[in-house]
């Protein structure tokens, strides 16, 4: 079974979305008795968008049980050394020797307007085992972008 890295906050938002979507399966199961009462099944509207979402409901639940229960929480706070690594923090210098800063996380965390990239990312994959004054090319979909590796932070 291949554990899913992520960071402690990450785990957390994943609870919370397990916890709130288990707390809805009640009202779900209740939106389908009520719906069940107003009689023929075959043209009730409600019924069916009920039945819909309880699918959906159950599906993310099973979803987020797996990638709960096979979380591997990593804390960048402890980590070093010189190269990339997931939980890093990595400053970059673009071709224009302007910096671009990003923090290496899990796919559930990642959220690129906040400089957070998924180590699945080209970019990230890119970065991963590189050190300071170090130069990654990344391959996007605009074309190849080429940056300097300026610093390398555990925060």
């Amino acid at each position: 079974m291949e554990k899913v890295p992520m960071l402690a906050e990450g785990y957390e938002k994943l609870t919370a979305d397990l916890k709130a979507l288990r707390a809805e399966r009640p009202k779900i199961v209740d939106a389908i008795e009520e719906a069940r009462a107003h009689g023929d099944l075959s043209e009730n509207a409600e019924y069916h968008a009920a039945k819909e979402r309880q699918g959906q409901v159950e599906a993310m639940i099973g979803d987020l049980e797996d990638k709960i229960s096979r979380a591997q929480i990593i804390d960048p706070t402890t980590l070093s050394g010189d190269k990339v690594v997931f939980g890093a923090t990595v400053t970059l210098l673009d071709e224009n020797d302007k910096p671009v800063k990003y923090q290496i996380v899990g796919q559930t965390e990642a959220d690129a307007g906040k400089g957070r990239i998924s180590y699945t990312s080209p970019i990230a994959r890119a970065l991963i085992g590189k050190q300071v004054e170090e130069e990654v090319e990344v391959t996007v979909p605009s074309g190849d972008k080429f940056y300097l590796i300026d610093k390398i932070e555990f925060v």
